[in-house]
């Protein structure tokens, strides 16, 4: 594990949005993926959750492009897992 147990419970925690949906695709993710990530795609994953919820929902349903392209990849990330 590259990132410290706080800072990843502190991730798994903020991937609970309030929003079923995304709860259901970001829960099994942090659980499952997030402390076998880089502390480089760990930080990737703290920038994509600073998002608006709308926006991250958006962009998980492929229904908008993501705006800032440097996040692509872990939206790539976070949906080869779903």
């Amino acid at each position: 594990m590259v990132t410290d147990a706080i800072d990843l419970k502190k991730m798994y925690w903020h991937s609970r949005r309030g929003m079923l949906e995304l709860d259901l695709i970001l829960v099994p993710f942090a659980e499952n993926v997030l402390p076998n990530l880089s502390k480089s795609e760990c930080a990737e994953y703290a920038r994509l959750l600073e998002q608006e919820d709308q926006d991250i929902f958006m962009w998980l349903m492929k229904r908008v492009p993501v705006l800032d392209s440097s996040l692509q990849p872990m939206v790539d990330k976070i949906l080869s897992h779903t």
